[in-house]
């Protein structure tokens, strides 16, 4: 490994030099690289022989763009069997965020600066939950090119996004979460076929995605339970639940009991058996479950915001609302839900996820006769 000095005549007569740094990458190939001042020849020389040393060296004369090893990372992921929406959502974070601020870059001439570059610019132009999914999908990128032998470390690893508390606030009864009153009157409010869809969503706490892929033969009305074992996607594909955790058992009381055995002699039957289908028995859009479904019977009970408007968006929303009915309800002196039975209830990876989202709200036991008692208790 060595610095030379080359002199030669240009075609205008006038004498030109540079130097060159000639070294063997722990490859054995031999590569050089030329520099116009020799202090810039001598810097590379050196940061070269210590990562040759190390064997982290990456020349840049075969090392990919971010942009080229970003197409073998989707592919990487697409043929790991990924949701379609993660792979869109992996897609977007390359097309609109990274081709356009690193697409160009060399992998071998990334480095750890360059990175925190990149994430406050994206710190200044996208929100940061959305910053920090992008960060993570490029460090992902960075970790498979590393597999593949085209870059010898992941420079972005030591860089990170941390979601500010302070933007992270706590839900609140009322506000994020519908209050009994106004469940009450949301229900009562509801028509049609939207009427035994938001009671099983109130009473099981199931996600959207679980309600649109609930089947028939996952509800068993004689016992009173219903089992979660898929779920439908944005793209209307049916697919296994979200995580393993997600695939449960959820006792029903009487009164979702008696919904869904009228519901069920008026559902369109198609050939997936889906309890909450089209008008043709396919998958139903998650749109039409809020614009159709959840808004209307808001309106119509009168939980709505200052504009007059639904108050609450989304279906999280009662999701959040059977977290904290179980919570903090007590029926005829029964104990309170535990921390760990809500996890269980609402297919939470950890409880951690559980405690992070709800804890505030001061958990304490359950059984399923006692929610079920609850549950007639709220409907009269």
């Amino acid at each position: 490994m060595s610095v030379r000095k080359r002199e030669w005549t240009s075609p205008n007569g006038e004498t030109a030099q540079a130097w060159i740094v000639d070294y063997k990458a722990q490859d054995g190939k031999r590569h050089l690289k030329t520099f116009q001042r020799k202090k810039d020849a001598d810097a590379y020389h050196a940061r070269v022989t210590v990562d040759v040393a190390a064997g982290v060296h990456t020349a840049e004369s075969g090392s990919l763009t971010v942009a080229e090893a970003a197409r073998q990372w989707l592919d990487f992921v697409a043929l790991e069997g990924r949701e379609r929406a993660t792979l869109a959502q992996y897609e977007r974070h390359v097309r609109l965020h990274m081709d356009p601020h690193l697409g160009t870059d060399k992998l071998a001439r990334l480095t750890t600066p360059r990175i925190n570059a990149f994430k406050d610019d994206l710190l200044r132009t996208i929100s940061r939950p959305l910053a920090r999914k992008v960060l993570i999908s490029l460090k992902s990128l960075l970790k498979d090119a590393k597999r593949r032998g085209n870059v010898s470390q992941n420079v972005a690893s030591d860089v990170s996004i941390k979601i500010a508390k302070r933007s992270n606030g706590k839900l609140q009864v009322g506000v994020d979460i519908p209050t009994p009153d106004e469940i009450r009157r949301m229900l009562e409010a509801a028509t049609g076929r939207w009427r035994p869809l938001l009671i099983v969503a109130v009473f099981t706490g199931l996600r959207a995605s679980e309600l649109r892929g609930l089947r028939w033969e996952d509800v068993d009305l004689k016992r009173g339970e219903l089992h979660v074992r898929q779920r439908a996607d944005q793209f209307m594909a049916i697919g296994y639940p979200k995580t393993e955790s997600s695939a449960r058992t959820i006792p029903l009381g009487p009164s979702v009991v008696a919904a869904l055995k009228e519901w069920k002699l008026a559902c369109v039957k198609g050939p997936l058996d889906l309890v909450f289908p089209n008008r043709h028995g396919g998958v139903e859009n998650h749109s039409n479950f809020l614009e159709s479904g959840l808004w209307p019977a808001q309106v119509a009970g009168g939980v709505v915001d200052a504009h007059g408007g639904p108050k609450y968006t989304g279906m999280h929303a009662l999701r959040h609302f059977l977290a904290s009915w179980c919570i903090n309800r007590k029926v005829d002196g029964g104990l309170e839900l535990p921390l760990k039975l809500v996890q269980a209830r609402l297919g939470h990876a950890t409880i951690t996820m559980t405690a992070d989202t709800y804890g505030h709200l001061f958990p304490r036991g359950d059984d399923g006769t006692e929610l079920a008692a609850a549950e007639l208790a709220l409907l009269g």
